[in-house]
């Protein structure tokens, strides 16, 4: 390795503060190595999913904000809340400015059903859903009324059971997190009484995790119940359930809930399988119900179990409609994009482009790199595997602008540290930020604004109040502190 390289300060930025990006970044560091990083995200307030996308009810899985707090304090990082990429700082921008760029977006689109009657009011995304109960700018107005008696929910996986569970939860025991505000008025008016999950296929096809699931028969006037005869299996669901824990496990689970016989004020969960949508019906321009056909499994030529509609039709009444059914990568401005498969195309982590060679320095983790698949934890491995290719890159002094391995950064020789990059000073782009009039959020600004909603909380005995207006979060950070 070239000892100018190896004694270089290498400068990263991470777009995306996410679960993925902040394991990125303690991958980076645990490799040791002089290296600066720059944080960029979307939202004045970091942690991605961890703040947005995770129940208020399950505080446990968010303690890992915990470890994505200490690494921000790091004195190698630093924040740019509030800065969107394509917006407000372009991919050329970086690629001049750093010697390795990390994608770490996540997938902020929506799968849609593809059948008539998604345009109906009350026909909404689950994700739009929960934005909207976990305070997201995004979905602070989302309007969710919640006046009907029935919701139907479309989807086997966890984000569906998150929604089921809040919308028939307590009040009085959400109103113990950090559910936004406006969500917990609603759900306090909401008269909501019965939610049904639909899955296209059977419950040795769902992708539940058994805590999830099991939860559901320890809530209060709560009553989980499914079909018996839903629950038998064919032999390949058998095989697949065969020596699988949690398959073996939430199987167990469903047969309980199919014995189970309400109480007579009890909210209702009916776990449905078998049944794929084929249309949101409709009166008056709103939704009244989901119609779904009758499925049976079958198996093909490469193994898969495939939902084969049968014929017959059943009609599930309802007010509101929210399709759980995954989500998917968008483009960013200027980066390689598969359209097919709703990610950036990688190998191993590095970014490749449309001809199918490396794009040089520039690097992808989480799901934009896999797809949506997985826990926060599993942003772990995936990190780490995509942080390897960094420092093998490093070590042989391939950087972001490089025309090919062993060449330097545009007008430097190779390893040579040039203006900005590796030079010890700010690459500009608090300058950049600034003519362009943008207002972000650096550490300093975001510890205030954490203060805010943690004191707010602790007035409430909640763990936080959280601020979910782009202008209320800014006015509680205050202006960055600029390096002069």
């Amino acid at each position: 390795m070239d000892r100018q390289v190896s004694e270089r300060t290498v400068r990263v930025a991470v777009v995306g503060a996410g679960p993925a990006g902040f394991f990125a970044v303690e991958a980076l560091l645990k490799e040791g190595g002089r290296v600066s990083v720059d944080v960029f995200n979307r939202l004045p307030a970091p942690f991605g999913l961890v703040r947005d996308g995770v129940a208020p009810d399950h505080q446990a899985i968010k303690s890992v904000a915990k470890v994505y707090q200490r690494l921000l304090e790091r004195d190698e990082l630093r924040y740019f809340g509030g800065v969107e990429l394509g917006a407000d700082v372009h991919a050329d921008e970086l690629r001049a400015a750093y010697d390795q760029i990390v994608y770490a977006v996540g997938a902020q689109g929506e799968r849609p059903l593809g059948i008539p009657g998604e345009e109906l009011r009350g026909s909404r995304s689950a994700a739009a859903f929960v934005g909207w109960y976990n305070g997201h700018p995004e979905y602070r107005d989302a309007g969710f009324a919640l006046d009907c008696r029935r919701v139907v929910v479309v989807g086997n996986g966890n984000v569906a059971l998150d929604v089921a569970r809040i919308l028939v939860r307590s009040p009085d025991r959400l109103a113990e997190t950090d559910i936004a505000d406006h969500a917990l008025e609603a759900l306090r008016r909401s008269r909501v009484r019965e939610v049904t999950l639909l899955g296209r296929r059977g419950p040795a096809q769902a992708a539940f995790t058994n805590p999830e699931l099991r939860e559901f028969g320890t809530l209060e006037g709560v009553s989980a119940l499914a079909e018996a005869h839903e629950l038998e299996l064919d032999p390949a669901s058998e095989a697949m359930v065969a020596g699988d824990r949690v398959r073996t496990r939430n199987l167990a689970t469903l047969r309980r809930y199919a014995e189970t016989t309400p109480g007579a004020d009890d909210r209702l969960v009916r776990f449905r399988f078998f049944v794929s949508p084929v249309e949101i019906v409709g009166r008056e321009g709103r939704a009244t119900g989901v119609r779904a056909e009758r499925t049976r499994l079958e198996e093909g030529a490469d193994g898969w179990l495939r939902a084969v509609g049968t014929g017959e039709f059943e009609t599930f009444p309802c007010g509101m409609a929210l399709r759980s059914v995954g989500y998917r990568g968008v483009a960013l401005p200027g980066v390689p994009f598969d359209s097919g498969r709703g990610t950036v195309p990688n190998d191993g982590g590095r970014v490749v482009g449309a001809d199918g060679r490396p794009v040089v320095g520039e690097y992808v983790v989480g799901w934009a790199k896999r797809g949506p698949s997985g826990v926060i934890g599993t942003n772990k491995a995936d990190a780490a595997e995509t942080v390897r290719a960094m420092v093998e890159d490093r070590d042989a002094g391939v950087f972001a602008g490089c025309a090919a391995p062993g060449v330097g950064r545009r007008g430097e020789g190779t390893g040579g540290a040039g203006q900005g990059v590796g030079a010890g000073k700010s690459v500009g782009v608090e300058e950049l930020l600034l003519r362009r009039g943008v207002r972000w959020v650096d550490k300093a600004g975001w510890r205030r604004m954490d203060g805010c909603e943690t004191r707010a909380g602790k007035a409430r005995g909640r763990p936080r109040v959280k601020l979910c207006r782009v202008e209320e979060m800014l006015e509680a950070a205050g202006p960055p502190e600029v390096e002069s």
